[in-house]
């Protein structure tokens, strides 16, 4: 395809289109005829090659006010040359990278932004009375933070930086690569587009160095295992000058030797003897609160049974209310008895008629309608 075809007619664009018009009916039309996507294809290859030129030109605003008034004249002979990393026929293909593989070729040419500092993790571990009530407290993590003697420049104080004699400022360099052209970082500046005259002898340019800190955590009432707290601005400091990072405190709850814990519901499993449950009775348990919750028995319960205490679990998270305790009840059989205690269940033995433990009648009705026996 000749590279003298008018740009605009290359592009399929009007003369008076707007840079975003272009640009969109560039990375359309070089998706088409892009040598990836037609391997072998020397019409399609040449396409290419030329829409990317167009673009380059169409792109630039000065080099587009010098193609309106003197068409490709205005290139010939060095007369666009102009800029580092001239390309030719080859054009800027970083935007095609970007659309197809979504990589950080592509772009606008520009100096890279400064890089926000790392986030960090911190993983805490609390008891459960502490998650019920919240609490107040203070950790000391080293960290990188601002350097106080070039205050985060990187800099010696009374220095500053210059431009990157590499890229000439623009924070980014062009090579070839077969037929493509790819910009890249400079690894002179890396991307900044300028370096330090003196770096600081303290952070060595870094504009950062590892301390400790010593930061106050507020745990809210109602946390549980994997709750995340921010803290924001206070994980890795960027460098030179860059915004901090975040710091993420991981919440652990260590095991509770009465309670487990579902969520905002309590469980506990309480004991008792088959006399209180055949019964019944009252049994009392204290709460995370202090306070005392009486749960009452019923005759005849059997084990297993959960008995539900509303609004005596654990706190909502940043909400209002409190989930329930849950008591599971385990009957417990006598394993020592006086002569008179054993005389009594003998008596009571000696009396029962099988309508006392149905359940148990049950089982014994269905083995004989099986079996037979």
């Amino acid at each position: 395809m000749s590279s003298t075809i008018d740009f605009y007619e290359l592009l399929e664009v009007s003369r008076d289109a707007d840079d975003k018009t272009i640009k969109s009916s560039y990375r359309r039309i070089a998706m088409q005829c892009h040598p990836d996507r037609n391997p072998g294809d020397a019409e399609a290859e040449s396409k290419f090659k030329s829409v990317s030129a167009a673009y380059d030109c169409l792109k630039d605003p000065q080099k587009r006010a010098a193609y309106d008034r003197f068409g490709h004249e205005a290139f010939q002979q060095g007369m666009g040359g102009g800029g580092q990393g001239q390309q030719g026929d080859f054009g800027d293909i970083g935007d095609i990278f970007e659309t197809i593989f979504g990589s950080a070729f592509g772009g606008g040419g520009g100096r890279q932004q400064p890089r926000r500092g790392a986030d960090l993790r911190y993983d805490m571990q609390i008891d459960l009375g502490d998650a019920f009530h919240g609490k107040k407290t203070e950790i000391e993590i080293e960290v990188s933070q601002s350097c106080e003697t070039c205050s985060g420049s990187g800099a010696q104080p009374g220095t500053g930086t210059r431009g990157c004699n590499l890229c000439n400022g623009h924070g980014k360099v062009r090579a070839k690569q077969g037929f493509f052209v790819v910009e890249r970082p400079c690894p002179n500046c890396n991307g900044r587009g300028e370096v330090i005259e003196k770096p600081c002898d303290d952070c060595r340019g870094e504009g950062r160095s590892d301390q400790a800190q010593a930061l106050e955590v507020e745990i809210p009432p109602g946390v549980d295992t994997g709750t995340r707290i921010r803290l924001s601005g206070k994980g890795e400091a960027g460098p030179r000058g860059a915004p901090a990072g975040d710091l993420y405190i991981f919440i652990h709850i260590k095991e509770h030797s009465v309670f487990e814990r579902e969520g905002t519901t309590l469980l506990t499993r309480v004991p008792i003897s088959f006399s209180t449950a055949a019964l019944g009775g009252c049994v009392e348990i204290p709460d995370l609160d202090g306070e005392t919750n009486s749960v009452d028995i019923p005759a005849g319960i059997q084990s297993g049974k959960q008995l539900r205490v509303r609004g005596a679990g654990m706190p909502v998270l940043q909400g209002r209310g409190r989930g329930d305790l849950v008591v599971e009840i385990a009957v417990e059989t006598p394993t020592k008895l006086s002569k008179a205690q054993k005389e009594i269940l003998q008596q009571f033995r000696d009396t029962e008629t099988g309508d006392e433990c149905p359940e148990s009648r049950g089982f014994f009705d269905k083995l004989k309608d099986v079996f037979g026996a």
